[in-house]
């Protein structure tokens, strides 16, 4: 078993408070990336998911994206998760996979916002995740297999310009 880390890092122009909220909350999850609503109980063994939008329940994904449990909360600087994308049998049979998300705020770069994603034992997750699964069509997003980078490209547009990439 190999261990396999990814660390996904962009500089957003704005305050870690917001970049927490647009993390944390439905109505900021719902509008960048794969435009998931977000349910969050932030503390220490609460569980999170990620509930469809309509356009995924027109799709035919009714059920639950994401799911996972909290590990550790430090609002707004970092929040630790385990982590379980279900849409895609492929993945969902795949173990748990733990997610970090830091952020920073720097003295001459805007904020840092770091996810670090250990997908041990998981190389399909890996895989989607890295962006090596660009071109898969699963769900609303033409980009669905574009990764963290495509997310962390997604919402720092959206928080810096107010739009997102792909209308």
């Amino acid at each position: 078993m190999t261990n396999t880390v990814q660390v996904h890092r962009v500089y957003i122009k704005a305050t870690p408070e917001r970049i927490w909220d647009a993390i944390t909350k439905p109505e900021w999850t719902q509008k960048y990336g794969y435009s998931g609503l977000v349910d969050y109980d932030l503390r220490p063994g609460g569980k999170h998911r990620t509930h469809p939008t309509q356009d995924f329940i027109d799709a035919g994904f009714t059920g639950d994206l994401v799911d996972g449990e909290v590990l550790e909360v430090d609002p707004p600087r970092k929040l630790v998760m385990t982590w379980k994308l279900l849409m895609s049998p492929e993945v969902a049979d795949e173990p748990y996979t733990t997610v970090t998300y830091d952020i920073e705020e720097t003295k001459t770069a805007g904020t840092r916002l770091t996810i670090t994603h250990d997908v041990t034992a998981a190389p399909n997750t890996a895989a989607l995740v890295s962006g090596q699964m660009e071109d898969i069509n699963a769900g609303p997003g033409e980009n669905a297999g574009g990764g963290w980078t495509w997310i962390l490209s997604d919402l720092k547009s959206l928080l810096e310009t107010g739009e997102i990439l792909v209308p």
